[in-house]
């Protein structure tokens, strides 16, 4: 198991479509250990292949929600909720860049785990955010396509601290709840972890 480069913003790789898996063997168990290992050490919350350089349908996610990682091979969201959460996300390869990007509450996530065998995965508030986040890497999207506002570093400092003292949401433009996370668990983004 080794920590792998996470790719950054300006990289052609990040604009690319990945490519299905076809084998389930050591090869491919190695990208997943490897992609766990980086995902620790940046203390993200995320990390799809095409994020180390490897252009295959492979994802991992893994929130502090007690349902531990999740391994996504070719994964593929089949059922999203209408309710949608504007959220403050990141990405390990944006450091340092923040935005507001609204997604659906609770989507349903049909994969292959590391044997091959189908699975359903279902994610809620930042699993289903993550979910979302992670497989538009697949795709070729990254979050500021998406994203209704950015914020600097000191705005987003502020709204953490807005949320903790006064324990509200904050109201977007369009009147969907826009939540601040501890910037540990901001979606695949920790600022104080920029080396990579």
């Amino acid at each position: 198991m080794a920590i792998r480069n996470i790719v950054k913003e300006g990289d052609p790789i990040l604009r690319k479509t990945s490519r299905p898996v076809f084998k389930f063997d050591e090869k491919l168990w190695t990208l997943l250990d490897d992609m766990k290992d980086t995902l620790d050490k940046a203390q993200g919350a995320g990390l799809a292949a095409v994020q180390v350089g490897v252009l295959r349908n492979v994802v991992i996610v893994d929130v502090d929600d007690g349902k531990g990682l999740m391994e996504l091979i070719n994964p593929k969201i089949i059922e999203k909720s209408k309710e949608t959460i504007t959220a403050v996300e990141g990405c390990l390869s944006f450091p340092g860049k923040w935005g507001a990007v609204k997604r659906p509450a609770t989507v349903v996530v049909r994969a292959q785990n590391r044997e091959g065998k189908w699975c359903l995965y279902k994610g809620e508030g930042l699993r289903a955010r993550c979910f979302c986040h992670e497989l538009d890497h697949l795709k070729g999207h990254v979050f500021t396509d998406y994203v209704l506002k950015m914020y600097s570093e000191e705005e987003l400092n502020q709204l953490i601290e807005d949320n903790k003292r006064r324990e509200l949401s904050i109201q977007s433009e369009n009147s969907d709840q826009v939540e601040a996370f501890e910037k540990p668990n901001v979606l695949e983004n920790n600022p104080e972890n920029t080396e990579n």
